[in-house]
């Protein structure tokens, strides 16, 4: 993909002004409405954002700590952030708004000086510090779209969503790994349309399996905010059509998914 740590930075903070604007206004009544995450409020999508902000700049600035937090965390079983957002759940909203303006700004300006090929540890596999970046942007726009939905205010999609298409193809072989299955052998094609209109690809153009659409369906599908059938994407060969029924972009236990009308999982 050939980007740059400060590229996806940028447009993590413009994604994060995206997200800011949706929920300035609300007080404590309008944080705590219900969002399509089943038993998540407004409220723990955002604390759920400022958490991992916190502890992914603790994996930069410190990882022994980090490793000694995120083994006590996942101790207490893979329901922790479930966890994470009960301890949070009477924080007033102006709380909660000024804990991950705070969180974010620490989390990009310890990122805009570190080494995007350094190597951090995290919940599951380590991964490069510019990976991490993208997790970040990829979780604020999902956990957005759960605020969004929540609102009934649209999002404009944005040519930001090659990131999170990016990193929704790179996962394909955890996607497989997570729920059991055997990693394909053979290479499956996809092939978006941009916001903007461009095209985007990823694997051979012949291969026998593959997956077309838009690619904000693709990404409303790899962060499970969608059921498949609630988008317009087509998925051609077998391998495909498993790939979209188990994609998951985000790191953690397997996803529930949403059924449709992107009701359902919360991860």
């Amino acid at each position: 993909m050939g980007v740059t740590m400060d590229q996806v930075l940028d447009d993590l903070e413009a994604e994060t002004r995206v997200l800011y604007e949706l929920v300035a206004d609300l007080g404590d009544p309008g944080i705590a409405a219900a969002t399509p995450a089943a038993g998540w409020s407004i409220r723990d999508q955002l604390t759920h954002l400022a958490y991992f902000d916190e502890t992914a700049t603790l994996a930069a600035v410190n990882p022994p700590a980090f490793r000694r937090a995120a083994e006590a965390l996942m101790a207490g079983g893979e329901d922790f952030p479930d966890r994470i957002a009960a301890e949070h759940a009477e924080l007033p909203a102006a709380d909660v708004r000024d804990w991950l303006v705070r969180a974010r700004r620490e989390f990009v300006a310890v990122f805009r000086g570190i080494d995007p090929k350094a190597r951090l540890p995290w919940y599951g596999p380590d991964m490069s510090a510019l990976s991490s970046a993208t997790a970040r942007l990829m979780e604020t726009w999902a956990h957005g779209q759960d605020v969004a939905d929540a609102l009934g205010r649209p999002r404009e999609p944005t040519d930001r969503l090659r990131h999170i298409a990016h990193l929704g193809v790179r996962t394909t072989a955890f996607s497989f790994s997570l729920n059991g299955k055997p990693v394909p052998d053979g290479p499956i094609r996809v092939d978006l349309t941009a916001p903007s209109g461009a095209r985007w690809t990823w694997g051979p153009e012949g291969a026998a399996d593959r997956v077309s659409g838009t690619a904000l369906d693709f990404c409303l599908v790899v962060t499970q905010r969608r059921h498949l059938d609630d988008t317009a994407l087509r998925a051609d060969g077998p391998v495909a059509r498993e790939w979209l029924s188990i994609a998951q972009a985000f790191a953690g236990a397997p996803g529930t998914g949403r059924g449709p009308s992107h009701r359902g999982g919360r991860s």
